[in-house]
């Protein structure tokens, strides 16, 4: 049988590879799909803690930009983020997975507060944890939301799934088809590029700490299986390169 390459994971879904095609909102197909690649995962004994993001019902830097209190703005982002993590717990915990809802922004009739020590025991109890709320903060993303939980609870990658496209490029490959991929990288390179993996905060972060990041693409069933035993997908990026 094979064996996983990773024990405790961070999965980071942005809101749009929730929205699928649509762009917006919450497409249930994808929802599924999404579901049950993490339910086929979690069969393994993978730990899996996941970082949703908003994108697909609110964007707070846009509106901020746009004249908004940024603040105000951020935090309507936030509660984005615990819709979509509710989405997501429903999708999962209708196929049998037992799922815990954590937002940085305290509403128990919906969800638990975070606790670190709390959601390292849903951890081990082998229960997905979905972190919500952002780190309840306004200026973060949940990029770096993702760095922080990864690092609180000792993940040893983030997984960060793309819906449009399938690893790292040196420009947009969905408007340049001469667009070259990186197969591996460092976070200064990705920070010095200015490649819009992540955010320099999360990335930074996440050097310091010494996380792996796999970026790939969920467009195809059973994509987070193959990262997790180790199949090379998309780009790795690591405190530094061989190069």
């Amino acid at each position: 049988m094979t064996i996983p390459v990773y024990k405790r994971i961070v999965l980071k879904l942005s809101g749009e590879a929730l929205a699928g095609e649509k762009g917006y909102g919450i497409d249930y197909d994808v929802l599924k799909n999404i579901a049950e690649q993490i339910e086929e995962v979690n069969k393994f004994n993978v730990e899996i803690a996941i970082v949703v993001g908003g994108g697909n019902i609110w964007r707070g830097a846009n509106a901020g930009e746009r004249g908004m209190d940024r603040a105000a703005a951020d935090y309507m982002g936030m509660l984005a983020t615990v819709i979509n993590g509710l989405a997501l717990q429903d999708a999962l915990e209708s196929i049998g997975v037992d799922t815990r809802v954590q937002s940085a922004i305290d509403m128990q009739q919906v969800a638990e507060p975070y606790i670190r020590r709390r959601a390292i025991r849903h951890l081990e109890k082998g229960r997905v944890v979905i972190f919500a709320g952002g780190t309840g903060n306004p200026y973060f993303s949940t990029d770096t939301t993702a760095a922080l939980r990864a690092a609180e609870i000792e993940a040893e990658v983030i997984l960060l799934a793309k819906g449009k496209v399938d690893a790292v490029y040196d420009m947009d490959p969905l408007l340049n088809p001469d667009a070259i991929k990186f197969t591996e990288m460092s976070y200064i390179q990705v920070i010095n590029k200015g490649l819009g993996v992540m955010d320099s905060t999360a990335a930074s972060l996440c050097m310091d700490n010494r996380i792996t990041l796999v970026v790939f693409g969920l467009n195809k069933s059973g994509n987070i299986k193959r990262v997790i035993m180790g199949e090379k997908l998309g780009t790795i990026v690591r405190g530094k390169t061989n190069g």
